[in-house]
This record gives C-alpha cells, sequence and structure tokens, in this order.
C-alpha cells in the first residue's frame, strides 16, 4: 500500500494510505451493479419504454439519482459511496481534512473526462503516476482517495525477533495470554518512546507480581526480557 506524507498548517506531519488502484476498480464495479439494480428495478416498476417514451420528464427524474450518484454520496456519506465504504477507502481532501461540496463538485465534473470516456483509461494512468492517488478530478480539487484498511506491522503483535542461542530467564511468563502479553509490549513500547520511565516501573512491578519472581536487572530490561521470555516459550509449542 503506497503513502505519503504531508505536513499541515500547522506543522503537524500525516500519513496518508493512498487507496490502491483495485480498491477503486472494485469500488466502482460495486458502484455500478448498484446503478445497473436501480435501472432493473424502475424498469420493471414502469414498463420501461412505454413508459418513458410518454413521460420525458418523469423519466429525466427517475434518471437524476444516477447521474448525481457519486456527488450525492460523497457529499452526504462523509466522502464515501456504497462501493468505496465496502472497499473501506474515502474521499479526502490533501491535507486530511474533510472535502467541501466545492471539491466533491469539481471531482464529480470532470469524471467525465477521467473516467466515462475512456472507462477510466485515463483515471488509472493519472493514479499511476501520479503518486498521491489523484485523477484528474482529485488534482483540480485537491483531493484523494485514501485506504482506511488498518494494517499491522510486525512491531504492532507479540513476536519478537530472538537471538540465536537465546537462553530465557523467566518460564513463570507462560502465566500470560496473547493478547496479555501484547497488551503489556505495547504499553511497554509507548512508555519507552515517550521516556515515560513511571509507567515502566509500575508495569515490570504489575508483571513481576502477577510471575510472582523478583527482578534484579532495571524494569526496562526486565520487562523487554519478559517479552523475550514469552516469545521463546510460546515458540516451543
Amino acid at each position: 500500500m503506497d503513502k505519503f506524507q504531508i505536513e499541515t498548517a500547522q506543522n503537524v506531519n500525516i500519513v496518508q494510505n493512498v487507496a490502491g488502484v483495485g480498491d477503486r476498480i472494485l469500488a466502482f464495479l460495486i458502484d455500478s451493479a448498484i446503478m445497473f439494480i436501480y435501472i432493473l428495478l424502475v424498469s420493471f416498476l414502469f414498463g420501461f419504454l412505454d413508459f418513458f417514451s410518454d413521460s420525458f420528464l418523469l423519466w429525466m427524474t427517475i434518471m437524476l439519482p444516477l447521474l448525481l450518484y457519486h456527488l450525492l454520496w460523497e457529499q452526504f456519506w462523509n466522502g464515501q459511496s456504497p462501493g468505496k465504504a465496502v472497499m473501506k477507502i474515502r474521499v479526502v481532501k490533501i491535507d486530511g481534512s474533510k472535502p467541501a461540496f466545492s471539491n466533491y463538485l469539481i471531482r464529480w465534473l470532470l469524471r467525465i473526462i477521467d473516467i466515462t470516456i475512456l472507462s477510466g483509461a485515463v483515471a488509472l494512468v493519472v493514479i499511476l503516476f501520479n503518486g498521491r492517488g489523484q485523477r484528474l478530478g482529485d488534482l483540480a480539487a485537491a483531493t484523494t482517495v485514501i485506504s482506511e484498511k488498518k494494517t499491522i506491522s510486525f512491531a504492532q503483535t507479540v513476536l519478537t525477533d530472538l537471538p540465536e542461542n537465546y537462553n530465557p530467564e523467566y518460564p513463570q511468563v507462560t502465566i500470560f495470554t496473547d493478547a496479555e502479553m501484547q497488551t503489556i509490549k505495547n504499553m511497554f513500547q509507548q512508555a519507552k518512546y515517550n521516556g515515560n520511565h513511571n509507567v515502566i516501573l509500575k508495569l515490570s512491578n504489575r508483571v513481576s507480581k502477577v510471575m510472582e519472581v523478583q527482578y534484579e536487572t532495571t524494569p526496562l530490561t526486565f520487562i523487554d526480557t519478559v517479552i523475550k521470555d514469552y516469545n521463546y516459550y510460546t515458540q516451543q509449542l
């Protein structure tokens, strides 16, 4: 999944997960299927050609939701159409904020060039070469499409790299479950990153009490050892 980083006016760095081309195509197909079903239902209910030929105004009224489909959904459903919602992607401004109606309108107006005329070929080429997930409509509207799918890195799991010939110190670590050890690891990493030694001290005291052990090293070294020992023993199962 491609990412790009932008800096807001408040000097806050935001990392955007750009929606993949595959996800955007699937979202488009889902929306197209919904519109096709709508046409079939309208045709079935009103007798198709005979009805429409006698009532042009009503025909235009019924077809209007198809014309405004993407504009209305994205405006009133926070940047998502049903297809985008299924694929967990969303339209946002390039700075990560919520687009205004004018942004959605520009994207919608340029769909005829991006998607309609050449069946999405223009959009595909521009997105692939842009690097920020933007088609022509996005470039003009200063928007992009991001993915809201959660990605889990190795650091966010209970797994930890162990050196060769690792010798564990605390067999009592097996008292913890994977979920409990994940919580311990997350708290430890966050406290270490923030330099919050008080949290690490409290955490080490709590862990040693549950394990019914006493440690002679520093709290930081103790928790680090506990995490590694847990990985060692669980990998032996």
